[in-house]
């Protein structure tokens, strides 16, 4: 996501980093070439004079504007549904922290805790980490590893939505029979959330929480579930790809034939408005085109990377504990 203040006179048009222009730039270069070779041939094509006005430019130009309007309008909706998606997952991650610690009684003061799949610990008490050793002895409490939990479905969700290995992320998060079990689930974060139920459950069980306080865990999680699969609908869904098609056809053909309805007309200005109107465009077509799938890792997507430090963060200074971590900011105007 591009952070940065907005750019004031000349320097508005000398901005790189963050335009559309990136992605259009080899388009729009054959376009006003395309458009300079017409000037100079005055609109002839092997001695055949190409007949263009403008009226018909001005008849398709309005309706196509109108449709990229609308294309841009759906592809922002996604975009604004995905941002207040994972502020609502935020939201909830710390309400789910402060209910844990505030309504689920602590552990035993004979150090006995509840394991993560509700089964009795072994005799030694202790609950293996990822990496095979004994959890220390403050992540014995389920009320940690809930939290800690919590903070691994996050880097999960925003793995599965970028579609990329969460395994690293994971690992420091999770206990072993968790992170053994990550490579046989379809879906890690909802396999976590369901690991999440079976901890609650056995904290009813174990009397370590009354069942009208666990209700309001149980709507915690079920809000971060739907704003999970919410997300997934969102990235499972593009546009019409016969609606987005129309669009790219439509744009290419008017600007391409622009140049020879502008000929005759305003002769060597030809390039320079044809170049004007194909960067406004191309350059909204780009554009739908990186909005419609916000949970990418292109420069004008979500900022996920950082809205999950933000949310590893605020648990873990619930938990009191010494992490070091701090917010991610801008590189080169750009948040990821």
């Amino acid at each position: 996501m591009i952070v940065r203040d907005r750019p004031s006179g000349l320097r508005l048009f000398f901005v790189f980093r963050g335009s559309v222009l990136q992605r259009i730039m080899g388009v729009l270069v054959v376009n006003v070439v395309l458009a300079t070779l017409v000037t100079w041939s005055d609109g002839d094509i092997y001695s055949r004079k190409i007949t263009l006005t403008a009226i018909p430019f001005t008849l398709i130009g309005l309706p196509l504007s109108i449709f990229l309007g609308f294309r841009n309008n759906a592809a922002y909706d996604r975009y604004w549904e995905g941002r207040k998606l994972w502020g609502e997952i935020v939201l909830r991650s710390r309400n789910f922290a402060r209910q844990c610690l505030s309504l689920i009684a602590p552990a035993p003061a004979d150090g006995d805790a509840l394991p993560a799949d509700g089964d009795a610990l072994p005799a030694d008490g202790n609950v293996l980490s990822a990496d095979g050793n004994a959890l220390p002895a403050a992540q014995q409490d389920v009320r940690v590893r809930m939290i800690r939990r919590m903070v691994a479905v996050a880097h999960a969700l925003r793995h599965q939505l970028r579609g990329t290995d969460a395994r690293s992320d994971l690992q420091p998060l999770l206990i072993g029979q968790e992170w053994q079990a990550l490579g046989q689930v379809n879906s890690i974060p909802d396999y976590l959330m369901q690991r999440m139920g079976q901890d609650l459950q056995a904290c009813l069980q174990a009397g370590r929480i009354e069942p009208c306080l666990a209700v309001g865990i149980d709507n915690t999680l079920s809000a971060i579930t739907g704003a999970a699969a919410s997300c997934e609908r969102i990235k499972g869904t593009p546009i019409p790809f016969s609606y987005t098609l129309m669009l790219h056809r439509t744009a290419y053909l008017y600007c391409f034939l622009l140049p020879f309805g502008l000929v005759d007309t305003i002769g060597f200005m030809t390039p320079f408005v044809v170049g004007i109107v194909a960067y406004t465009f191309f350059g909204l077509d780009a554009l739908g085109d990186e909005l419609e799938e916000p949970f990418g890792d292109s420069p004008n997507d979500l900022a996920l990377t950082a809205i999950c430090r933000v949310i590893e963060i605020d648990l873990r200074d619930a938990l009191g504990e010494a992490h070091g971590l701090v917010p991610f900011t801008p590189v080169d105007y750009c948040l990821m």
